[in-house]
């Protein structure tokens, strides 16, 4: 009796907990939606009134097309760079033993553990005089910094878990290099890699620091952007920065959409249990 207690008080506590975060969560994201709609909202529960002028101010105040347009080319580009510089060297480091290979994954795993700051003030200077940061290309290449090694720790797993007795047969049957990773390889490592990739591309979106340091006037990002809309000198409405606010998540939230039609994440879980049975 006293066990069964004390499992529903901790079931209870836990459910509180939950509950407490879910509420909290729709509170402010419901705020900032109401607030981007509101024409005025002081000392009311609900704004008096609601207009949708302040997106169509927010997006000429703060050039969102050009933002977006940005945005866009960025995380895919990438997207794209992190799957072929990652997956082909989490293959090397799956199916190759040399020298040095710990202290080599060591090194790719400081990218992900060192906050980016304390590394990304050097890289913008190293950037800066190479004439490369203030552009498009400068936000790419800092960004490849941590999410190639994200690719690479992720794949590696994936890559073990097939047997290589299945690229021998395939070579004794005659299949190339190219033919192999297309046809043998491609379609068992397909929800590693897209699994991979869809966190690349959740994290570049989201990713600050780097992209601050090595963005330029017409090279940022929404985040950054959004940031400058906040902190710049200058005075804003604080409607028309909630708006951009809601842009930023909206435009997530369509990234993650068009991600998730592609990839099941419940399926590459079992999946990848599957195959390493």
């Amino acid at each position: 009796m006293q066990r069964s207690l004390s499992e529903r008080l901790w079931t209870t506590a836990v459910w509180a907990v939950v509950i407490f975060f879910v509420v909290n969560l729709f509170a402010m994201i419901g705020t900032v939606v109401l607030q981007s709609f509101a024409t005025r909202w002081l000392g009311t529960w609900l704004p008096v009134a609601y207009t949708a002028r302040w997106y169509g101010s927010a997006w000429d105040e703060f050039q969102l097309e050009d933002v977006l347009l940005v945005t866009f080319q960025a995380v895919g580009a990438v997207v794209l760079a992190s799957g072929l510089l990652g997956v082909p060297a989490a293959y090397a480091l799956a199916r190759r033993e040399f020298p040095g290979k710990r202290f080599i994954m060591l090194l790719f795993l400081l990218p992900m553990l060192v906050p980016p700051i304390t590394y990304g003030i050097p890289m913008a200077t190293v950037l800066y005089r190479a004439g490369i940061a203030g552009t498009i290309w400068g936000v790419i290449l800092s960004n490849l910094v941590p999410t190639v090694p994200f690719v690479i720790f992720v794949m590696v797993p994936f890559i073990e878990q097939i047997d290589p007795r299945i690229e021998a047969a395939a070579r004794v049957f005659g299949a190339g290099t190219g033919r192999l990773f297309l046809h043998v390889l491609l379609p068992l490592l397909a929800p590693g890699i897209l699994a991979a990739l869809l966190l690349v591309l959740v994290r570049t979106i989201a990713m600050f620091e780097l992209t601050f340091l090595t963005a330029g006037p017409d090279s940022q990002t929404l985040v950054v952007a959004l940031y400058y809309a906040v902190f710049a000198a200058g005075v804003r409405s604080t409607q028309s920065i909630n708006a951009m606010a809601v842009i930023y998540m909206a435009t997530t939230l369509l990234w993650l959409l068009v991600a998730l039609r592609f990839v099941n994440p419940t399926q590459i879980v079992t999946r990848a249990r599957r195959e390493g049975a």
